[in-house]
């Protein structure tokens, strides 16, 4: 049972746990308590029956079949028409064709086959607050336009009011979402641990979406936070193991007081230390500190890296540090311009990220153009303007790396996940390359890149259990957590002291 069960209504399914493998079951139940069920809740259940027994269990065996595999992995390299071959939760076999005659079939011709995307930075407890803060900047900058900002209103303002069970329910639906988009990997970046009965709330709304996270412990407010210290209970409590979908990161943001301890915590568990570096937030000099005190280490994670000096960024990328960049956010709300080439020219491990609803979707494709568009407009303009040299253009092909083996690689789960190699495990999505906004197909990497949405994504498999089948979410009550979404919605304005308005700039 999840936090959102009931039972004194024991018939109704759990909306987190749903025995999706029997439609007729869990239709049989929702009518034995009175629901109607709609079009959406019709086509779900139509996806749900077809679904074949097992997957994802141990010696089961599936072959994804007759796909365009785009595999991530050079020594496994592209097939115009491949095989997947699935035991379990793991990729056994990729090839151009491959004959297991016991496994089920799943016809995936006119089908990209590729590694789910990986999302390094989301604040998935903000799913409440989708667009409110559409126009917002990041801090306030004196104007009168931008005295909503993002600094004062999500995270000193609306943050305060998060009770443990918004937490989990936001950070519940933002999983959903995302796997709704083809991202099966996300580190959560939850600046709401005024508990730890919110971290507690965080992790189980994690686990209960049901595919692979990165719990990121971050910060929290007021007289019952136990940040940074609670990272030895939570790690014990959740994370003793190495064989789960869940891992843990440690938030050290060098703009609060006190981050020393956090990093401290964090390199004695043995755990990647993830902070947020944003010139606009006059970290510049703190950062130069660190750089020349030789801080900086392969576990770090670098978000946004904007406005830092060529000494950090070389110490950054001599340490083997990693960096998350969320592109369109970062020109969207004025962190900076997003250091792309900077990154690609010193040959540090870049991956993408989401960062905040509030402003902008979590969608990976947003993220992939963002990056794809702004660095070639770069290279295009410097080319335009008689620059005797300038650097490459980026491909399709650069843009899919850095939302997929990249994001594995700064996660530190390259060995794991990230790419379709055997011996790693199935997180796998199949892209429809027929639909209308897509064929004719020409380019594998181009249409993922330049053409697809989330309305692509057919099918997603995370450790080889479907979580989305034939363009529809599966094992989960959709109409009911939204509902609960928006209840939660309606308390955080309210104590927030915020006034709903679908017209506000």
């Amino acid at each position: 049972m999840c936090r959102l069960c009931d039972p004194r209504r024991p018939t109704l399914p759990c909306p987190t746990r749903r025995d999706f493998l029997k439609a007729s079951t869990v239709g049989g139940a929702a009518l034995a308590a009175g629901a109607t069920l709609g079009t959406a809740a019709s086509a779900q259940q139509a996806a749900e029956s077809s679904i074949p027994d097992g997957m994802g269990e141990a010696g089961r065996r599936v072959l994804i079949r007759g796909g365009v595999v785009l595999s991530m992995d050079d020594g496994v390299g592209n097939f115009a028409t491949g095989d997947v071959l699935i035991e379990g939760g793991n990729i056994v076999e990729v090839a151009a064709r491959i004959d297991a005659p016991d496994a089920t079939v799943i016809d995936a011709a006119g089908k990209i086959v590729m590694p789910g995307f990986i999302d390094t930075h989301h604040h998935q407890f903000e799913t409440a607050l989708r667009s409110q803060l559409a126009h917002g900047i990041l801090i306030n900058d004196g104007r009168e336009v931008n005295a909503t900002n993002y600094y004062e209103t999500i995270l000193q303002q609306f943050s305060m009011a998060y009770r443990p069970e918004d937490v989990y329910i936001n950070e519940l639906f933002a999983g959903i979402a995302q796997l709704d988009a083809g991202v099966t990997t996300v580190m959560d970046v939850s600046q709401i641990h005024h508990s730890p009965e919110h971290s507690d709330a965080a992790i189980e709304g994690l686990a209960d979406a049901g595919r692979r996270g990165v719990f990121g412990y971050f910060e929290g407010h007021g007289d019952r936070t136990k940040y940074p210290q609670d990272a030895r209970r939570i790690k014990e409590q959740y994370f003793a193991s190495n064989d789960q979908l869940l891992t843990m990161v440690m938030g050290g943001e060098i703009y609060l007081p006190g981050y020393e301890t956090s990093w401290q915590i964090g390199r004695e568990l043995g755990l990647p230390i993830a902070l947020h570096v944003v010139g606009t937030f006059g970290m510049a000099g703190t950062f130069d500190a660190l750089a020349e005190a030789g801080e900086f280490g392969e576990d770090n994670i670098f978000i946004h890296m904007t406005g830092m000096s060529d000494m950090a960024w070389q110490r950054a990328a001599d340490a083997g540090a990693h960096v998350s960049l969320a592109v369109p956010i970062e020109m969207h709300m004025r962190h900076g311009t997003p250091p792309i080439q900077k990154a690609l020219d010193l040959g540090l491990s870049t991956s993408l990220s989401s960062d905040v609803e509030c402003t902008m979707t979590a969608d990976p494709f947003t993220q992939m153009r963002g990056l794809i568009t702004l660095q070639r407009m770069f290279v295009n303009e410097a080319a335009l303007s008689g620059a005797d040299d300038y650097p490459a253009l980026m491909q399709c092909a650069d843009a899919l790396r850095h939302a997929t083996i990249e994001g594995a690689k700064g996660l530190k789960l390259d060995g794991v996940t990230g790419s379709l190699t055997p011996g790693k495990a199935a997180d796998i999505i199949l892209l429809d390359a027929e639909a209308l906004n897509v064929a004719p197909l020409n380019n594998a990497a181009g249409a993922v890149v330049t053409l697809m949405e989330r309305s692509n994504v057919d099918t997603v498999l995370v450790a080889g259990k479907p979580k989305k089948w034939q363009g529809q979410m599966v094992g989960f009550d959709v109409s009911r957590l939204r509902s609960e979404l928006e209840a939660s919605r309606d308390y955080l304005f309210e104590t927030a002291g915020v006034e709903k308005d679908l017209f506000a700039l």
